[in-house]
């Protein structure tokens, strides 16, 4: 299920490169106009088979971004949310404050059913949740 060389994939892997090298500039805004941005406008439809394939594909091209694309939580969880939501993925975003390696550091990890989701190592024992982006409401449809 690896990135191919359709106009579909081709098309992902320049709008997945454009939104990680804007994540920067998008943790510069207020946290309710990041959320703004991150949450769909309109109701996504799931769709586990292309969630699994933009995890594996936006982490392969977030890998082969460099220099253009900051390595790091903030690009990865950004990106990753903004996509997955897309997809109609039910998941969130939390970012949190820790002392995991003795000096203050920030994370931010996505959330699935309350349980990190593509995590390493749960991150709630290392970091005290801060903020949460809130879910948009999504309008039904008569």
């Amino acid at each position: 299920m690896a990135l191919g060389r359709s106009p579909r994939d081709i098309l992902l892997v320049g709008r997945v490169l454009a939104f990680a090298i804007a994540v920067p500039l998008i943790t510069r805004l207020s946290l309710r106009r990041q959320a703004t941005i991150l949450e769909p406008r309109g109701a996504p439809h799931p769709d586990p088979g292309r969630e699994a394939w933009l995890v594996e594909n936006v982490d392969r091209v977030l890998a082969h971004g460099h220099p253009l694309v900051r390595p790091g939580c903030l690009t990865r969880g950004l990106t990753l949310y903004y996509f997955l939501r897309r997809a109609g993925a039910d998941i969130g975003l939390q970012y949190g404050l820790g002392t995991p390696l003795g000096d203050t550091e920030g994370h931010c990890w996505l959330v699935r059913d309350g349980e990190p989701f593509l995590e390493r190592v749960d991150p709630r024992g290392l970091y005290v949740e801060t903020y949460r982006v809130p879910r948009a409401r999504v309008r039904a449809h008569a």
